[in-house]
């Protein structure tokens, strides 16, 4: 008879995890997940084969060291002067997390929270990022994702010389120009929830850094997405308080509901409500610095964090968005979606 201990039966969900990421990422190890990084600007044709088409994300060097952007946009007195006469507008929060999953007051249950967004003169708006602090129950980031960057009204004419309308090697490979370009400035304090987009996102940090933390899109069911009813932070300038409100009429939205990042006294019940994620395949962690640039490819979960520069404290970063090809990938992704993972899976994860 063999006495040898059994080895832990991983659920079989598992293989499909490890399959794609030994195909996808230049390192399979589950202990030490990487992207590859590429030193200089690809062609058009090798990063639509190797890249695009293969829906695998990398990390870009020397591909923006021309904007000058990188040399000015870390000084917030070159940004408040530049845009002097323009108005944007600004994402507030009490804790610097917007669209999340957030706790309704009195005991109301989860909801998914929307910033209140307030448009100022720039320089007012830069001041209220600057100064934007969790401790103090407030925390501003520009961050409207409506092709902002671009767009009549959007504020930021004045500052468009400083950064390509485009990437031109990506625009070729894609056969398309960007769908939009956002910019993004906050400090240390925001960060950005789990969730995943229907682009192919090439986002370029110009200053500061930008800390991502990346799951593949097969690995859809360790986000646990759930439906939430819709809510919005509403901000009182005069007290300086905020009030989360359901949204009327009411909606629901369907969300990721992991935190990666969960505080030490909440881990253990982490653990136990999200077994998938938890004790599954270590998170691919990708931090960007200022000048270089992530690819992030369409429907790859993603949350991010940052850190504003020694200059002048900002996490300053354009992406650009290239509409993704709704082809087989696509397809593919929503039947995945529409399986439901055996509760084997979560109890032997939950026994690891």
């Amino acid at each position: 008879m063999d006495d040898k201990p059994s080895t832990p039966r991983k659920p079989r969900i598992h293989s499909l995890w490890q399959e794609f990421r030994e195909l996808t990422l230049p390192s399979s190890s589950y202990s030490s997940p990487a992207v590859d990084r590429l030193h200089s600007p690809p062609s058009p044709l090798h990063f639509l084969r190797r890249f695009i088409s293969q829906n695998k994300p990398c990390l870009i060097t020397n591909s923006i060291s021309h904007f000058p952007a990188l040399s000015l946009w870390s000084s917030p007195s070159y940004l408040s002067s530049a845009l002097s006469s323009s108005s944007v507008s600004v994402q507030l929060t009490p804790t610097g997390l917007a669209d999340s999953p957030t706790l309704l007051p009195d005991g109301g249950g989860l909801c998914f929270a929307s910033p209140h967004a307030l448009r100022l003169p720039f320089p007012d708006a830069l001041e209220l990022i600057v100064s934007g602090r969790r401790d103090r129950g407030l925390v501003a980031y520009a961050q409207a994702q409506d092709d902002c960057f671009r767009k009549d009204g959007g504020g930021f004419d004045a500052i468009r010389i400083d950064v390509d309308d485009e990437i031109p090697w990506m625009s070729e490979a894609m056969g398309s120009f960007p769908d939009a370009v956002n910019i993004w400035i906050g400090n240390g304090e925001s960060a950005t929830w789990f969730h995943k987009d229907h682009y192919e996102n090439l986002y370029a940090v110009i200053c500061g850094e930008k800390r991502f933390t990346l799951i593949p899109p097969c690995e859809f069911h360790r986000m646990y997405v759930r439906e939430y009813p819709a809510a919005e932070y509403v901000y009182s300038e005069d007290t300086g308080d905020f009030e989360l409100r359901l949204e009327e009429p009411k909606r629901q939205v369907p969300w990721c509901s992991v935190d990666p990042y969960p505080s030490p006294e909440d881990l253990e019940r982490m653990k136990r409500e999200f077994p998938l994620y938890f004790n599954g395949p270590k998170p691919i962690e990708v931090t960007v610095k200022a000048g270089e640039m992530l690819y992030l490819p369409s429907m790859w979960f993603h949350h991010v964090q940052q850190n504003g520069d020694e200059r002048g404290g900002l996490a300053v970063a354009v992406n650009y968005w290239y509409d993704m090809q709704f082809d087989i990938k696509y397809a593919y992704f929503n039947f995945l979606q529409s399986i439901q993972v055996e509760q084997e899976s979560e109890e032997l994860l939950s026994a690891d």
